[in-house]
């Protein structure tokens, strides 16, 4: 499939952009939700990026509610884990799974790094991408099911977990010295947010989402706290390994590798809560 992160070009002017312009930009980006994108540009982006855990804690919330709804309802955990994870696809209107296949294709073609970002433009989906969706999607259901046979309570708190640590990946893998596979006016959203985030503010903002996913669980005791706690950082984990693999074989980071990236960690988190 295409990159379908594409914008217009970049135009950096040297002041900050504004906090709603970086929730415009995140929420304008990464979701379908209406938000008016008022800047493209670098300041723009890295306001924006730093915002991407906000964006994602709006789909998770909007994700669990459909699955608790079910469960109300009479419907079993597998209707309600399927419901759940389908939702944030259809918010993202599936970018990030694209990306997930588009990756893979990628990565698995074994060609140079031009040729295998090419064939990640393509708008077919190869082997290796079909298979890796069909993986994550099925580990995805299956988890996030676990959870909420054990308690509603816990499958809503995964849900928002797992959405928030995918866009938290994001923002991650767009700290300095993170290059873009594709710089210019060519490369899309990979372009665009490449090395925006200052390092130390990344490192900040996953010290706050692994602080806050603990202290949400806390009520239901230490235990459980430190399961979400966990499963932030070993999704977090997942995915720097993911990034330091597709930097050295594409050269850098695109729109699709950010989608594969929020993709495993999303897979990664509900995996661990599932073990619990």
């Amino acid at each position: 499939m295409t990159d379908s992160f594409d914008g217009p070009p970049l135009t950096p002017p040297p002041e900050r952009a504004s906090f709603p312009d970086g929730l415009r930009f995140a929420f304008g980006t990464l979701t379908v939700l209406p938000a008016r994108i008022t800047r493209w540009d670098r300041p723009a982006a890295r306001t924006g990026m730093a915002c991407a855990p906000l964006a994602g804690l709006v789909v998770g919330v909007l994700a669990a509610v459909p699955g608790v709804l079910l469960l109300v309802l009479g419907g079993g955990p597998l209707l309600a884990a399927a419901v759940t994870v389908a939702v944030p696809a259809a918010l993202t209107r599936g970018l990030h799974l694209d990306g997930l296949a588009d990756t893979a294709d990628g990565l698995g073609s074994a060609k140079p790094a031009d040729e295998a970002l090419r064939i990640m433009k393509q708008s077919d989906i190869g082997p290796f991408g079909v298979v890796t969706l069909v993986i994550a999607m099925l580990v995805q259901v299956a988890a996030l099911s676990d959870v909420y046979a054990d308690s509603w309570i816990r499958g809503a708190l995964a849900a928002v977990v797992a959405a928030v640590t995918a866009r938290l990946a994001m923002t991650l893998a767009c700290r300095e010295g993170v290059p873009a596979a594709r710089p210019g006016g060519l490369g899309g959203l990979g372009a665009a947010v490449a090395g925006v985030v200052p390092r130390a503010v990344a490192a900040a903002i996953a010290v706050l989402v692994v602080a806050a996913a603990a202290a949400a669980a806390l009520p239901m005791g230490l235990p459980a706290a430190g399961r979400q706690a966990a499963a932030v950082l070993v999704a977090l984990l997942a995915a720097q390994l993911l990034l330091r693999r597709c930097v050295r074989r594409f050269d850098g980071v695109t729109g699709d590798v950010f989608g594969a990236l929020a993709e495993v960690a999303a897979t990664t988190a509900l995996i661990v809560l599932a073990l619990g």
